[in-house]
C-alpha cells in the first residue's frame, strides 16, 4: 500500500481534472476514486472533520408520518482537489441515500465522489467486538496492596459475555481494566456521514447538506373552552413536536407540513429503541400558514431548539367568542327493517355533538389532523373535561363536528308496533313493512331537539309518520323530534322496505 506522499504525489497529475474534455474527466474521476479506495488509511490522515460548531444555519420541515427533511448549512474549510470530509451531528435515523451535499461557495466544480453514513457508534461493546482476534491489555489492582499489573491477552469471543486468551490460560468473567490501543476504524462516537469530494480551491466554503431523516415528528392538538351560555367557545391550536432523532437542533429554522404525502416504503427498517421523553413548556408565538403545492406548510415565526429526546408544543393558532351549535343524536340499525324485534325497546343513549365552522377572526386557516379536547366551568369556575373527538385536516370554512359522549339527562325508548311480509320469499324479491314508535324523554330544564336518523336497506318509502322527515342519502332518513323541558315526545312512523 503507497504511503501518504506518495498517495499526494500520485493525486497531483489530477489537479486539472476540471479543464479535461468529458471522456477525459470522466477517466480521472474514475482514477481517483480507485485511489481513495484503495487508500482508505492515507485518505483518512487528512480527513477533515466538520461538527455543529461550524454550523451557520439548520432548517427543518417536519412532515406527517415520522418524516422530517433537515437542511444544515455550515462554512467548513477544504483543500483544493481531494478532501476526506466527516460530517457530525447528522440524525442517527438519517436516510443516507437521500443525503445531498452542495457547495454554496463554488457550485460548478465541487463533485462529490464517494459517501458513507458510519452508525456503528463507540460503545464499550462495540469496542469489543471489533477487538475480537485481536490483543489487548489486561490491568488488575491488588485489592489488599493496591498495586496493579498488566498481561497481555487475545479476545477471543464476546458472544454472551468475553472470553480471553492470556499467555498461559483462557478466562472468561475477567475482572479489572481493558486496555486498548485505539479506536477502530469507522468506529465514532456520533453518527458521521463522509463524503469523499473534489474541492476547486482551498479556504472557506459554504456548504449545505440537505437529507430525509425519521425520528422527527409533530402532531396537532386543540383546546376548546366551552362559554357558560353553551352558545359560543374559545379555540386553541398546538403543535406538539418530538425529537427522537439522537441529535438536539438547535436555534432552527422550523417548518411543518400537513397533508399526505405519498412515501415508497422501505424493504425493511432498523429497529430504534424506545426513548423517554422531556417535555417544554409552551411556546407562545402563533405559526403562520400558507399553501404549498397540494399541502399546507406552517412556519414558525423566530428559531426554536429541538433538545434530543423531547417533547415541545408551540402555538398554532387562537380564536375567541366561536359561535357553536349543539346537537343530540339517535341513531339506529339497517337491520331494523326485515324482521321482527322484540328486545330493542331498551333506553337508547342520545349522542351528543357540537360543530361549527372554520371561519372568523382568527380561524379560517387550514388546521391540521389533530385531536380537539374540550372543557367547561362549573359553578366554581373550575374547568371540567367534558369530552374529545379527533378531527382530520380541515380546510378554511369547512364545518367542525365533534362527538363530546351521551347526553345524561336525554333517553329514548324504541317499540317496533308492527312488522309484516307483505310480498315475495325469503329467497326471491320481498316486501317488508315495519312500524316502530320512539319515546324521547327530556329531564333538563330546557326545550331541546332530538335528530333520530335512520340508516334503512333496500328501495324504501316512508308510507306514514307523526312527523316530517329528510332523506339525507339513499339510506339514511332523519326526523328531528322536539322535546319540551321535563317532557317527552313520541315519533311514529312506517316504512315499506322492498328487497
Amino acid at each position: 500500500m503507497m504511503n501518504h506522499i506518495e498517495f499526494v504525489r500520485m493525486t497531483k497529475w489530477l489537479k486539472n481534472e476540471y479543464c479535461l474534455e468529458k471522456g477525459a474527466r470522466a477517466a480521472a474521476v474514475a482514477v481517483i476514486f480507485s485511489i481513495i479506495t484503495c487508500n482508505s488509511h492515507a485518505a483518512a490522515m487528512d480527513e477533515k472533520v466538520s461538527t455543529a460548531q461550524d454550523q451557520e444555519s439548520i432548517a427543518i420541515t417536519i412532515y406527517n408520518e415520522n418524516l422530517a427533511l433537515i437542511r444544515d448549512s455550515r462554512k467548513v474549510i477544504l483543500d483544493q482537489d481531494i478532501n476526506r470530509l466527516a460530517w457530525r451531528d447528522v440524525s442517527a435515523q438519517i436516510r443516507p441515500e437521500t443525503a445531498l451535499l452542495r457547495n454554496l461557495t463554488a457550485p460548478s466544480k465541487f463533485r462529490l465522489l464517494e459517501q458513507n453514513f458510519d452508525f456503528d457508534l463507540l460503545t464499550p461493546a462495540k469496542l469489543l467486538e471489533k477487538y475480537s482476534g485481536k490483543e489487548i491489555t489486561v490491568i488488575r489492582t491488588n485489592p489488599m496492596t493496591g498495586s496493579e499489573t498488566s498481561e497481555a491477552a487475545t479476545i477471543l469471543s464476546t458472544n454472551d459475555g468475553v472470553v480471553l486468551k492470556f499467555n498461559d490460560r483462557i478466562e472468561t468473567g475477567v475482572s479489572g481494566r481493558m486496555i486498548f490501543p485505539g479506536v477502530p476504524k469507522n468506529l465514532r462516537d456520533k453518527p458521521t456521514l463522509l463524503v469523499s469530494l473534489l474541492s476547486p480551491s482551498q479556504g472557506k466554503h459554504d456548504l449545505e447538506l440537505s437529507y430525509l431523516t425519521q425520528g422527527l415528528s409533530w402532531h396537532a392538538d386543540y383546546v376548546v373552552a366551552l362559554s357558560e351560555t353553551d352558545d359560543s367557545l374559545d379555540l386553541n391550536g398546538l403543535v406538539t413536536l418530538t425529537n427522537q432523532s439522537g441529535i438536539a437542533y438547535y436555534n432552527a429554522n422550523l417548518q411543518l407540513v400537513a397533508g399526505d404525502i405519498n412515501r415508497v416504503q422501505p424493504e425493511q427498517r432498523i429497529a430504534r429503541k424506545m426513548m423517554a421523553l422531556a417535555a417544554e413548556a409552551v411556546d407562545a408565538v402563533q405559526m403562520k400558514e400558507e399553501s404549498f403545492f397540494e399541502y399546507h406548510l406552517y412556519t414558525l415565526q423566530h428559531p426554536t431548539t429541538l433538545s434530543e429526546n423531547q417533547t415541545k408544543q408551540v402555538v398554532l393558532m387562537s380564536a375567541l367568542n366561536i359561535p357553536f351549535n349543539k346537537e343530540y343524536l339517535l341513531q339506529g340499525a339497517d337491520y331494523y327493517y326485515s324482521g321482527k324485534h322484540d328486545t330493542i325497546s331498551q333506553k337508547h343513549k342520545i349522542h351528543v355533538f357540537i360543530n361549527f365552522r372554520n371561519k372568523g377572526e382568527g380561524l379560517g386557516i387550514p388546521l391540521p389532523r389533530g385531536v380537539i379536547r374540550v372543557y367547561k366551568k362549573d359553578l366554581q369556575g373550575n374547568s371540567q373535561f367534558v369530552g374529545e373527538d379527533r378531527i382530520d385536516h380541515t380546510p378554511s370554512n369547512e364545518r367542525i363536528r365533534l362527538k363530546l359522549g351521551s347526553a345524561f339527562d336525554i333517553t329514548a325508548d324504541k317499540i317496533q308496533t308492527d312488522f309484516q311480509q307483505i310480498a315475495g320469499t325469503v329467497r326471491h324479491t320481498s316486501v317488508f313493512e315495519t312500524a316502530y314508535q320512539i319515546t324521547l324523554k327530556n329531564a333538563k330544564k330546557e326545550a331541546v331537539t332530538v335528530q333520530v336518523q335512520e340508516p334503512i336497506p333496500g328501495d324504501w318509502e316512508v308510507i306514514a309518520e307523526s312527523l316530517p322527515h329528510v332523506k339525507l342519502s339513499a339510506g339514511l332518513v332523519e326526523w328531528k323530534v322536539p322535546v319540551a323541558a321535563d317532557s317527552e315526545a313520541k315519533l311514529t312512523y312506517r316504512v315499506r322496505v322492498k328487497y
